[in-house]
């Protein structure tokens, strides 16, 4: 009996998981291994290290000039568009026109059967017999052989009318898909532009006011803003684009006299818009991008120039850089995608890149492309 109290109050041997619990268990512990020493990896990974200030300028300098080199193709799609829209315009007016000239053709045609109906119900030779005036019917008979022959010329002249409006339709059905192209093209460089413009003003806000202020003060003098020569041959170095735009105001100007009174005015016109905005996609007169402004300078010059850079430097005679005379544009870059007006001693004046306005810039700051003289 007491062996039998004893049995009764010995705890119970465990006994191993088996079957479908067993497996469950040894999956749940070996997620739970695995889960560990992910998170262990994880917490041992370096973390990526920040950009330098050094980099953070040099990938906001590439964003700007890739902004400038796509301002350039939507300069050109907004061109391209523009035609293309002129094209629907005028190919829809002249179905209108032709529409119109159709309707008066329908209607002179209309009235000619009508009045023939009412007077040509009996056979001609019947008429004839029953006339009390034969000569009188034969004039009349006349006057309704030369009306068959109108009511001829009018049918033939309304089935060619009818073909015109379908070609002038069908060419109308063209231009409005080559609209459609144009429109979406300058959709897609202008949400590149504002892409990489947004991307470069995200990377600044990461620099430090000081870091910031630097770069600033690095680009004004990559782009002619700082130093600038004051009137009486002294220098100075505004902080900002825009101290440094107004510092080129009053820069001397280019004592190289323009080969002739056009570039001259060209000339004129750009100093007159020194201190003015960049805006990408503006040809004036109150901001500018580059190749808006040296359009607007020639225009105010009685010339006209294509909107692009990659179009305008075809637009007049090839100069060497040892040639060059005020007046000239200047271009650089390996895809021409900026511009600037050569105004002598080795200087242009230019629209840089957001955030610095047109200015008064070494032409030696940028790489060198060519340059073309207008006249």
């Amino acid at each position: 009996m007491a062996a039998h109290r004893k049995s009764a109050h010995r705890k119970p041997k465990q006994r191993p998981f088996t079957g479908p619990a067993a497996r469950t268990a040894a999956t749940l512990a070996l997620a739970g291994a695995a889960t560990a020493t992910s998170a262990t990896g994880a917490g041992a990974a370096p973390a990526e290290p920040a950009p330098t200030a050094a980099q953070v300028r040099a990938k906001v300098d590439r964003l700007y000039h890739d902004a400038e080199v796509a301002t350039e193709k939507y300069n050109g799609a907004k061109e391209k568009e523009a035609a293309a829209t002129k094209a629907v315009d005028t190919l829809a007016d002249e179905a209108a026109r032709r529409t119109d000239r159709l309707n008066t053709a329908r209607h002179a045609l209309g009235s000619m059967a009508t009045a023939q109906y009412r007077t040509g119900a009996l056979d001609p030779a019947v008429q004839l017999a029953l006339s009390s005036d034969p000569d009188s019917y034969l004039e009349r008979a006349a006057h309704l052989d030369r009306a068959g022959d109108r009511q001829a010329s009018l049918l033939s002249n309304i089935r060619r009318q009818l073909s015109g409006i379908a070609r002038v339709k069908a060419r109308a059905d063209q231009e409005t898909e080559a609209l459609a192209a144009r429109r979406a093209e300058l959709n897609k460089h202008r949400t590149a532009i504002r892409t990489k413009l947004a991307d470069a003003r995200t990377l600044l806000a990461t620099l430090t006011a000081a870091e910031r202020a630097a770069y600033e003060r690095a680009a004004d003098a990559a782009h002619g803003g700082s130093p600038a020569t004051s009137a009486d041959g002294s220098t100075t170095g505004p902080d900002r684009a825009v101290a440094g735009a107004h510092a080129d105001r009053s820069a001397p100007r280019a004592s190289v006299a323009a080969p002739n009174s056009r570039a001259a005015r060209a000339v004129s016109f750009a100093h007159g818009a020194i201190g003015k905005p960049y805006v990408w996609g503006a040809t004036g007169p109150n901001a500018f991008d580059c190749s808006g402004l040296t359009q607007a300078a020639w225009k105010a010059a009685g010339v006209s120039l294509p909107r692009t850079t990659y179009t305008q430097i075809n637009a007049g005679q090839r100069v060497s850089r040892s040639e060059l005379a005020p007046g000239d544009l200047v271009f650089f870059y390996s895809g021409i995608s900026h511009v600037g007006l050569y105004i002598g001693g080795g200087q242009m004046i230019h629209a840089p890149r957001p955030g610095a306005p047109v200015r008064i810039a070494p032409i030696s700051q940028m790489p060198f492309a060519g340059a073309t003289r207008v006249a």
